[in-house]
């Protein structure tokens, strides 16, 4: 595997002859890498080495480990970025050295050089075959890894649904507590400080009192949490601005942490958690809601729905706080990836398009604030974890779910950095009636 310190190596399979004994020039990464330049149509942006120990490319570039006959094989059956998924998680494909300046490098290379992700013709497939099929790699489609998400049913259907956030947010609270700050914050923290003691859990702490600031909490205050999470918002709300909160969860294990959690710190008459579906949701009179990087699995046609939802919680006056994540009018947003290993059924829309949604609904826009380099600074913080404690966490879930983690911290990093994805803090008010307008000084009399 690729440790954490990055670097990967390339085993030899059983009974084939040692590196120094085969002929660079003949071995299999030669007979590969025509095929990768012709189906981007260009010189590959990196460097190939194969099972066999053979290498081809460019000297220098990032260098592509395919460790087992079986890694191209997993890329002739289905040759994309979901292939190319497989292969990594499984082990049977490795980026040698730094895996984020190494996708960062190809990125950047394939946009200097004007290439476009399409589709391999059936003749270069057919080319793919023969080279494989001459190399001994070719054999039934390799399994899909356990990892990959298989829902049923109609899309946003309840119990979909539920199956799609269990799929993410139930793979383990003991996960989430190795890998997130103590307070359980799970999106994007607020970077306020660059002082060198100033960390991960800071900077959570001071989201949750930006969002406390925006929403003008104080004590008595009514607040409603729609995807409450590990409780970190409806929590700190609870003990230091002394709100009642109502938290929403449909994952079963955050729900069963924050009742433990409420318990532990007796906050039993403060907080209330909900294990609940968002359209089973009743609720009126609230002098606030929040809703923290939770619309993005709403889905795209009941996102109507769910905007009225907030804005019928809310009392006449109300505040509403959205944080939620965008994507760029040119870009798919999460992606295959994300899609199929990550968070199925997610769909994200440009700010632009959830603010009118919000608009529609009868909410008034107040503020919006942009964090998406917070995102990139706090995506980066839990990869460091990960990274720093990953022997525990290849004990606690495999090599493989930590493989996956890996790929798409880096991943969702690379996204908000080069501004293909975004997250926003929006602020929004339900009107109530017009309060009697204030003086103001004629023009004329400040002269």
């Amino acid at each position: 595997m690729t440790t954490t310190a990055g670097r990967a190596t390339a085993p030899t399979e059983p009974g084939s002859a040692p590196p120094a004994a085969r002929s660079r020039a003949t071995g299999a990464a030669a007979r590969l890498m025509p095929l990768i330049e012709e189906l981007t149509g260009s010189p590959a942006p990196l460097r190939l080495r194969a099972w066999d120990g053979s290498t081809a490319g460019t000297p220098g570039a990032p260098t592509l480990v395919l460790r087992s006959r079986r890694a191209l094989r997993r890329l002739l059956w289905q040759p994309d970025e979901l292939g190319l998924t497989h292969a990594y998680v499984s082990g049977d494909l490795d980026i040698e050295g730094d895996l984020r300046a190494t996708l960062s490098a190809v990125r950047r290379t394939v946009e200097e050089r004007g290439l476009t992700r399409r589709r391999p013709t059936a003749a270069a497939l057919a080319r793919a075959a023969l080279t494989a099929a001459r190399l001994g790699a070719v054999g039934p489609r390799p399994p899909v890894v356990q990892e990959q998400a298989r829902l049923r049913g109609t899309p946003h259907s309840r119990a979909r649904d539920r199956a799609a956030i269990s799929h993410h947010y139930d793979l383990s609270n003991d996960f989430y507590q190795l890998l997130l700050d103590p307070a359980m914050a799970y999106s994007c923290g607020y970077w306020t400080d660059a002082a060198p003691g100033y960390g991960l859990a800071d900077a959570q702490r001071d989201k949750l009192d930006l969002i406390c600031r925006k929403l003008e909490l104080r004590p008595g205050t009514r607040l409603l949490d729609v995807g409450c999470g590990w409780g970190a918002l409806v929590v700190h709300a609870a003990e230091h601005y002394g709100v009642h909160a109502t938290g929403v969860t449909l994952s079963a294990e955050q729900a069963a942490f924050v009742r433990e959690l409420v318990r532990e710190r007796g906050l039993e008459d403060h907080v209330e958690i909900r294990h609940q579906h968002w359209r089973d949701v009743e609720a009126a009179g609230f002098d606030a809601v929040t809703t923290i990087e939770m619309g993005e699995h709403v889905g795209d046609d009941q996102y109507p729905d769910f905007t009225r939802l907030l804005r019928r919680a809310l009392a006449p006056g109300g505040r509403l706080l959205l944080q939620q994540m965008s994507r760029t009018a040119n870009a798919p947003g999460g992606g295959a990836f994300i899609e199929s290993f990550i968070a199925p059924d997610m769909h994200m829309r440009p700010l632009s398009g959830t603010l009118a949604l919000l608009e529609a609904a009868g909410l008034e826009i107040r503020d919006v604030q942009a964090l998406r380099e917070h995102y990139v600074t706090t995506i980066d913080a839990w990869h460091d974890t990960l990274e720093e404690r990953w022997t525990r966490f290849t004990a606690l879930v495999g090599e493989a779910t930590a493989r996956l983690w890996r790929l798409y911290l880096v991943g969702s990093s690379l996204a908000f950095e080069q501004g293909r994805m975004g997250v926003d803090q929006v602020l929004a008010r339900r009107p109530a009636a017009p309060a009697p307008r204030p003086a103001l000084p004629h023009p004329r009399a400040a002269r």
